[in-house]
């Protein structure tokens, strides 16, 4: 079965659908089939990928049950990678499956019969803790926290960090965080040292290695449809982003046989 994870982060604006792009084509290049899942009504890991977000099935689709996960399944133009996207629909869904039996389990149901088919699937959360963020916490094996270097990021670290717990506790008790990215990193300013070394020390041993540089080329890429390892592969943010995919399968893939 494919190592499921979502990546997570209630607070907006930290980089988390730039990683979730750029971790899942890293990870294609590295020849694990990966599918990437658009969770977030406002679709930009879909269009950052290259699909559109307003034409066929979506998750939308899948969640309120009209269409198996299979269908909702697009190929991209990248190696190995795969998703789903998400349309605006996708907003409504919460109060849709409210009243549904095992409400929070409707994506976890959804992806057992496709999971064996990949390596890994990533879910790209939207930026809050609601009904569609559950489902993706309960359908995970791992949480992945993109984290920007910056004061107010710091804010939200209780928050997230009780939602996991209680999800563990309620829902799913293999849920563990796989790591922390941290984004936007200034090496100039002493505040993003600061802040790295405080989310060091608030999630000890779980911080990835590799930070992820302020980039232009990263901002740029979405506008192409493109991953950063497809539209600059040697930029500061594309190795980022693929040292962190090795930083992945170094946790994850720790004992297994492939």
């Amino acid at each position: 079965m494919a190592t499921i994870l979502a990546f997570a982060n209630q607070k907006g604006g930290v980089g988390k659908t730039t990683s979730a792009i750029n971790v899942a084509a890293a990870l294609g290049l590295c020849s694990r089939r990966v599918l990437l899942i658009d969770a977030d009504p406002q679709g930009n890991c879909t269009g950052g990928v290259g699909l559109s977000k307003n034409d066929g099935v979506s998750l939308y689709d899948v969640l309120v049950g009209t269409v198996p996960m299979s269908s909702a399944i697009q190929q991209t133009a990248f190696r190995n990678l795969w998703a789903v996207p998400s349309t605006m629909d996708l907003a409504g869904a919460e109060l849709e499956i409210a009243s549904r039996d095992h409400r929070e389990s409707l994506l976890s149901a959804a992806l057992l019969p496709v999971a064996s088919a990949f390596d890994y699937v990533i879910i790209d959360c939207p930026p809050s803790l609601g009904l569609v963020t559950l489902n993706a916490l309960v359908a995970a094996d791992h949480v992945i926290v993109p984290m920007q270097c910056e004061y107010f990021a710091l804010e939200g670290l209780s928050q997230l960090s009780f939602t996991i717990r209680n999800v563990r506790r309620t829902y799913n008790p293999r849920l563990e965080i796989a790591g922390v990215i941290l984004t936007m990193f200034d090496g100039r300013l002493n505040l993003s040292h600061q802040v790295a070394r405080e989310i060091r020390r608030h999630f000890e041993g779980k911080v990835f290695k590799n930070t992820v540089p302020r980039s232009v080329r990263l901002s740029e890429a979405p506008s192409h449809g493109k991953p950063i390892c497809y539209y600059d592969r040697y930029s500061k943010g594309g190795l980022a982003y693929a040292e962190i995919a090795q930083e992945i399968i170094r946790r994850l893939e720790k004992g297994q046989s492939r």
